[in-house]
């Protein structure tokens, strides 16, 4: 029985700020710039959070879907690593605003940028267990930057955004091979969020950690699928992309071990088989779990795919948790992904100066977790709120009342 990725969208922010111009304001080393092969990310205006991101995600979705199918959406599941309570899952919000059904599991994953990928095969299993045919799982990996590492090396990479994903037995966009994944994971402090507005880790570990987890688990997988080879089983790989050169330096390392390559072969193999998949993440940036899945829409949306094609996935999340899988796309995932129009979303959103952006950063400390009462005046920023969100359908924060989230649609 096919299960997979029947439909996925993007939420790419409605304003962004140019990489390079934040390198030279905050006095950062133009060397480490060239390094991120990054233009832009996106930013989230005060009025956005992690559940704002995830609902503009998902609703295009929901939409499409006739109201049988809505009802027989049975599971809600977030991936985040931007949790607004200890107890309360920010899923019950979504499930809420995109008007689902109340027969439906609902609930939320942490594994810092695996919890994507976590949601996405938690949510493959329960469907392929349910004795309803036209069973369906809504998958949202969704999160959104807190403000603390302003002036750091970690600020620039940081985006703003989250994927929805509607998973079911018509997996158009992506049929899971069953059993086909290989995992490694162990301890290990590389980044972390120990509160809410502290963002902090070792760069440089975390680096070192991904690129081992991407070789041990690779290996795993060609433990489990007898025959796999990083190049001839795979058309496109499709790698966890904190930041463009982040891949690229790993997909080096990765075919100088597996293939001993030489390095012109490994350039051309980039650029063949990986360098579609980074095209919208060098224009938005890290979105955390999200960025997975921000990457297979890039590779879907770039490339020509005349038959289906099997890919190679890695997904990793500090602390940590590795796992390489594979899985199939197909023609019809080009005319699905082109429904979504995301290249338009990206080019639409709105290029920040950096006063504009330091002012969105000073108040944006009160989005984050733990606030128990403001109200998100957006008169601060009225003219960008006008032209990018107001009339436009678009959910955003408009008040929290004794911890409880408030949401309008603007």
């Amino acid at each position: 029985m096919a299960v997979g990725i029947e439909a996925i969208n993007v939420y790419a922010g409605r304003a962004s700020v140019s990489v390079r111009q934040l390198f030279e304001a905050r006095g950062l080393d133009l060397q480490r710039f060239e390094n991120l092969l990054m233009h832009r990310k996106s930013v989230n205006l005060p009025c956005e959070d992690p559940v704002t991101n995830g609902v503009n995600a998902a609703k295009p979705l929901v939409d499409a879907l006739t109201p049988r199918q809505r009802e027989h959406v049975e599971l809600v599941v977030v991936g985040t690593e931007s949790g607004l309570d200890f107890g309360k899952p920010i899923s019950t919000y979504l499930h809420d605003s995109l008007g689902l059904d109340r027969r439906c599991r609902s609930f939320e994953v942490k594994h810092a940028c695996y919890g994507g990928t976590a949601a996405l095969q938690t949510a493959a299993a329960v469907i392929a267990a349910s004795p309803v045919p036209d069973a369906r799982a809504l998958v949202v990996a969704t999160d959104a930057a807190s403000v603390a590492a302003r002036g750091t090396y970690w600020e620039p990479s940081q985006g703003a955004g989250a994927v929805a994903m509607l998973v079911g037995r018509d997996p158009a966009v992506l049929e899971l091979d069953p059993g086909a994944s290989g995992f490694h994971s162990y301890e290990v402090m590389d980044t972390l969020r120990p509160r809410a507005d502290l963002e902090t880790g070792d760069s440089d570990l975390s680096l070192l950690s991904y690129m081992h987890c991407l070789e041990q688990s690779f290996q795993a997988y060609r433990d489990r699928v007898s025959g796999a080879d990083i190049v001839d089983s795979f058309r496109h790989l499709v790698l966890h992309t904190p930041f463009a050169g982040m891949v690229k330096g790993a997909h080096r390392g990765l075919l100088r071990k597996q293939q001993r390559a030489a390095p012109d072969v490994i350039a051309k193999d980039f650029e063949q088989r990986v360098a579609p998949s980074l095209a919208y993440c060098a224009e938005i940036g890290n979105i955390y779990g999200a960025a997975l899945y921000l990457a297979l829409c890039s590779l879907v949306d770039h490339i020509e795919i005349p038959r289906p094609e099997r890919i190679g996935m890695f997904s990793y999340g500090s602390g940590c948790a590795s796992e390489f899988y594979s899985g199939v796309i197909t023609p019809v995932a080009k005319e699905r992904l082109a429904e979504r129009r995301i290249g338009t979303a990206i080019a639409e959103r709105h290029p920040l100066t950096m006063e504009e952006y330091e002012l969105l950063s000073d108040l944006s400390l009160h989005r984050m977790a733990g606030i128990q009462d403001h109200r998100y005046d957006v008169a601060p920023y009225a003219g960008l709120y006008e032209r990018q969100f107001a009339g436009r359908g678009l959910l955003v924060l408009d008040r929290v009342e004794n911890f409880h989230r408030r949401y309008r649609w603007s």
